[in-house]
């Protein structure tokens, strides 16, 4: 549905972003995920034909960005950071007002209107003044407006910023719905949002793709072996000795809090729980916790956008 192949794009002499290449298939919830001045919000201007990149090309829905702007854009809808919101319309004039700027037919308007409504669940609020409306309903107008005349792809950029929780979990919801029916690119830098909504993660850092995969996946493939955190009472130093002939341990952190707990982390190359705890039994250390730990889609983040500042 969406193919990008080496997109780059320099602002003067400064390069923005640098051979981004990512393929979405249809039906798919893809979150593309990197921190703040990545290059997040000029890809997905460049996808949406907001500009055009300096080199590379993208397909979307089949249509060349360059060639058939027109076409991308007759079959994307697109939420950007800020809403592009009338705020002296109320919420139905204003989707009327999109509509006919996206040349729904006469016959279908009032309808499909209703339907944008009824999907980001702003009813209540559809002949109010925008200006008076929450940020979160004002969010939830950007996504109707979105999503008028049945877009095949929707694009969100950086969709909850600036949400309370609880309306974070509401755009959240209504995203996880568009699956299937839409293919959705997401952007955000607020790893949480991606992994609670999005199938695949493209990661950017500095301009580049860094990683593209399922959270699952890239958790397998960063992993390569355990992680155990341990909770025990007593002295450090003592641990550190009962554990010092341990070869397979590649890395260690000891916490020590004011109450004498001490919280250890363990990375090794096998399971070491069993092991673990009985030396620090052995040693007259009290356990109070053992359990496994496991890469979360933020540990992937660091680990792949530290690498990549490394390097």
């Amino acid at each position: 549905m969406i193919h990008v192949e080496n997109l780059t794009r320099y602002y003067g002499e400064k390069r923005a972003i640098s051979d981004i290449t990512f393929h979405v298939k249809k039906g798919e919830v893809l979150g593309l995920l990197g921190p703040n001045a990545a290059g997040k919000t000029t890809t997905m201007r460049i996808l949406t034909c907001y500009m055009p990149p300096t080199s590379g090309k993208a397909l979307i829905g089949g249509y060349d960005i360059f060639e058939q702007s027109m076409d991308v854009r007759r079959i994307t809808g697109y939420l950007p950071e800020n809403p592009p919101l009338y705020m002296d319309f109320s919420v139905w004039d204003y989707l009327d007002f999109v509509a006919r700027i996206k040349g729904v037919p006469a016959d279908k308007r009032t309808q499909d209107i209703k339907s944008v409504i009824d999907k980001t669940n702003i009813g209540d609020v559809q002949h109010r003044i925008i200006a008076k409306l929450s940020k979160g309903y004002k969010q939830r107008v950007g996504l109707a407006q979105a999503l008028l005349n049945n877009p095949q792809i929707v694009i969100l950029d950086e969709p909850t910023v600036g949400l309370d929780p609880k309306q974070i979990i509401e755009i959240r919801e209504l995203i996880r719905n568009l699956r299937g029916d839409h293919t959705v690119i997401l952007s955000s830098h607020i790893l949480p949002e991606i992994e609670q909504t999005c199938e695949r993660v493209v990661i950017i850092n500095e301009g580049r793709v860094v990683a593209e995969d399922t959270p699952r996946n890239l958790t397998a493939r960063l992993s390569g072996g355990e992680r155990i955190q341990l909770m025990l009472k007593g002295d450090e130093a003592v641990w550190r000795k009962a554990v010092e002939d341990i070869s397979s341990i590649s890395a260690m952190d000891v916490k020590n809090d004011t109450e004498g707990v001490l919280t250890v982390h363990v990375e090794s190359k096998e399971d070491l729980r069993s092991e673990l705890a009985r030396r620090a039994v052995q040693n007259g250390l009290d356990l109070l916790e053992l359990s496994r730990e496991t890469f979360t889609l933020e540990d992937i983040f660091l680990h792949l956008t530290t690498k990549e500042e490394a390097a």
